[in-house]
């Protein structure tokens, strides 16, 4: 490697590691030296070069590396392909999320638009007229201005009421909820939260929220609760009832990704696939079910099953044959 490469590859590695003690709570010389293929004492010499620059760091056993507080560096370019993954990012966020959060990604967008150079702009704008995120779902999630609320309610972990429409029992229902996080299913999000009533922690599709109010009341995490952790553990859905589904094996493949929860069994024979999770809303498995016509097959449990019979005579129903044609 020539001199000047060397060099070019330093410096974009001490700006790199600049942003990311700006960017991170906590960041130690083991971390940086495993995210850039370096030895820690090229960490180290690296520090020492960015403190001799003028940026000022601090280091604890707490908290690693991390720029001062107060202190920011000046924004940095991004590259064309930077710039195109945040775009395409923003792009996504205005297909599967709410008005509110909408409303913010357009803005991030323009700010991200405003600093690139016309040609970066045109190769990106290119780009995304020729890529495509949802080319046979054409929809976008049920919008409201929840989402908004909720994160911030998550952020400073504040009490929410809400209305809930319960599908299964076709009732609305006055609950508060301690919200712990967000999670994203194959077109719709759901809110994690500790349900006062019913003292445990439950999901709550955003689209069945018709009213909600943040309160004054501020609440404690269960002890040792992390999501991504609780999810594995206990299964995406969090939902109470066990779903058993037996697939045609030549539907599968395509099928599995789509599945709105974690795996529990996943059994595989020759002409089909039979899985088990867990989940709670009927009425949106129901339809789930319904797209793969009679490529699927209900086995538990019996609500589900009436749920999905329900639904196909309604369809049924839409293409009856006329007295005429009938007699």
């Amino acid at each position: 490697m020539s001199n000047k490469k060397r060099l070019y590859k330093r410096t974009e590695r001490l700006l790199s590691i600049a942003m990311k003690m700006q960017g991170r709570k906590k960041v130690s010389a083991r971390t940086l030296a495993e995210e850039f293929q370096v030895s820690e004492r090229t960490i180290y010499r690296d520090l020492g070069i960015l403190s001799g620059a003028g940026i000022p760091y601090e280091y604890s056993r707490d908290y690693g590396y991390r720029i001062l507080p107060g202190y920011y560096l000046p924004p940095l370019m991004f590259t064309t392909q930077q710039a195109a993954a945040l775009l395409m990012g923003a792009e996504f966020i205005k297909l599967r999320s709410d008005a509110s959060i909408n409303r913010e990604a357009n803005e991030a967008a323009d700010k991200i638009r405003a600093v690139l150079p016309e040609t970066v702009l045109q190769h990106i704008d290119e780009l995304i007229d020729r890529t495509s995120l949802d080319p046979y779902w054409l929809h976008q999630v049920p919008t409201n201005e929840y989402f908004s609320k909720l994160s911030d309610a998550i952020v400073q972990r504040r009490t929410v009421w809400i209305e809930y429409f319960v599908g299964s029992r076709k009732e609305v229902t006055r609950r508060q909820v301690d919200p712990l996080g967000l999670v994203f299913y194959t077109d719709h999000w759901n809110l994690v939260a500790f349900d006062h009533l019913r003292r445990d922690i439950r999901q709550f599709a955003l689209e069945y929220i018709q009213e909600m109010d943040v309160l004054t009341r501020r609440f404690t995490s269960p002890e040792g609760f992390v999501l991504k952790s609780y999810l594995q553990e206990h299964g995406a859905s969090f939902g109470s009832a066990r779903i058993v589904l037996r697939f045609a094996a030549s539907t599968y493949k395509a099928a599995r990704s789509s599945i709105p929860a974690l795996l529990e069994d996943e059994k595989h024979e020759e002409e089909y696939v039979t899985v088990s999770f867990r989940f709670d809303n009927m009425a949106y498995l129901s339809r789930y079910v319904l797209r793969f016509g009679d490529k699927i097959e209900v086995l538990k449990p019996r609500v589900l099953q009436e749920y999905v019979r329900a639904l196909a005579l309604r369809v049924a129903g839409h293409y009856a044959l006329p007295q005429s044609v009938k007699s």
